[in-house]
């Protein structure tokens, strides 16, 4: 059972050299790494720590093996017990099939089926139960305490924060000239354990979290003030935690310098913006820290900055709409309808001129029946992918040229 808060201590920076040396071998020490491109485009030099690239894709897996390795071997007879439909799932699964401890998961009703079979394949028995994450953590309470299963916090408890403290050590071995450190923020357990870590290296550098403008609770906290938030559906899903934990609140007002809320729509430009250039694949929180700079370049000019990319496990269909909507943000996927006479030849020769003009036909819906249209007349709607914005208004002008009345819509 989960200790009160007032028993528990904070995690020191011992703990996270502990923790280092505890996982050292057992997790990925992923590259970080200084872009290029993406440094000459906001004027900083900006390093990314690829943390998409740890065996489950996500940085949660050091915080889960560090806890799973300062288990009893009694605790670790008895087995483990954790909530989570996402990437803690994965780690705890992971790393405890191979100690050899048994692993229990509790996730919401609605978690995906891939990712119910991922965690299975880990080893893990999955039992589904309620509809949401808060459903399922009362029962892994309840199981915990029927059959005296350790729980696995995904982020408000020491060890766990100790672990994620191993990317901070690592990001300032390979860079010790770094001035700022941007980390996501969810429940709170990355950021706590790297400023941690990072203060005690370096007390000079700035450790910022960034948070999604749909769930900015520990922004809240911070300053002591309301944010504007729906609490409902974000691409950024892995930091959507409506309570940050106990522990990594104190964490947090002691160590950290500033916390910035994005928006989704810059969230969903650094997922494209980090598959484009660095091919990458990022999930909406794993690119979250990214979208920080993108909303505020100048506040970064000229400075060595860290950027975590926590996770790389989005969905595919989310991944489509992201790279759609991109497009359509930069002019390069347009919506055009045209009317057009409704003989032999003419959606033909439509058609012919958008490839004319090096257009790339994405949709085509065909209204012959709609009402808007006239009896000898018909109506197209076309989504057309362009090679670059400018594009456009020679598209149309060939269109119109052949007598097709054109109106550009919105997407």
């Amino acid at each position: 059972m989960t200790q009160p808060i007032a028993s528990r201590a904070l995690p020191q920076f011992k703990d996270v050299q502990a923790a280092v040396e505890r996982i050292q071998g057992l997790v990925v020490e992923t590259p970080c790494l200084c872009s290029e491109t993406i440094s000459r485009k906001f004027s900083a030099n900006i390093w990314l720590k690829f943390e998409n690239l740890q065996f489950t894709a996500s940085f949660k897996e050091r915080g889960a093996l560090n806890k799973l390795l300062s288990l009893t071997d009694h605790e670790k007879q008895a087995g483990v017990i954790a909530a989570s439909a996402g990437n803690h799932a994965q780690g705890v699964a992971y790393h405890a099939q191979r100690l050899g401890i048994s692993a229990t998961i509790v996730m919401p009703e609605n978690t995906p089926i891939v990712k119910i079979g991922r965690v299975k394949e880990y080893g893990a028995e999955v039992v589904l139960f309620g509809k949401d994450f808060a459903a399922a953590a009362v029962q892994m309470q309840t199981l915990s305490e029927a059959h005296g299963l350790t729980i696995i916090h995904p982020f408000d408890d020491a060890e766990i924060i100790a672990g994620q403290g191993s990317v901070a050590v690592e990001m300032l071995n390979n860079v010790p000239d770094l001035d700022v450190l941007l980390v996501p923020i969810g429940g709170g357990g990355l950021i706590s354990g790297m400023a941690i870590a990072a203060k005690a290296i370096k007390p000079s550098i700035q450790v910022i979290g960034v948070q999604s403008a749909v769930y900015p609770n520990m922004a809240k906290i911070f300053y002591q003030q309301d944010y504007p938030n729906s609490m409902g559906s974000t691409v950024a899903e892995g930091i959507a935690v409506s309570q940050p934990g106990q522990l990594n609140q104190q964490v947090v007002m002691q160590w950290v310098d500033d916390i910035i809320v994005v928006h989704e729509d810059m969230i969903e430009e650094a997922i494209a913006l980090l598959l484009n250039i660095e091919k990458t694949v990022c999930e909406g929180a794993g690119a979250t820290a990214m979208a920080a700079v993108m909303s505020d370049p100048k506040r970064f000019t000229d400075k060595n900055v860290g950027i975590v990319l926590s996770g790389g496990n989005i969905d595919t269909r989310v991944m489509i709409s992201v790279l759609q909507r991109h497009l359509t943000r930069i002019g390069r996927m347009v919506r055009i309808r045209v009317d057009l006479s409704d003989h032999p030849g003419a959606l033909a020769r439509l058609t012919a001129i958008i490839a004319e003009q090096g257009g790339n036909i994405y949709e085509l819906r065909h209204e012959r029946f709609a009402a808007t249209s006239r009896a000898k007349n018909s109506a197209v709607s076309i989504d057309i992918e362009l090679k670059i914005a400018s594009d456009l208004a020679p598209l149309v002008t060939a269109i119109e040229k052949e007598d097709y009345v054109v109106r550009i819509e919105e997407i």
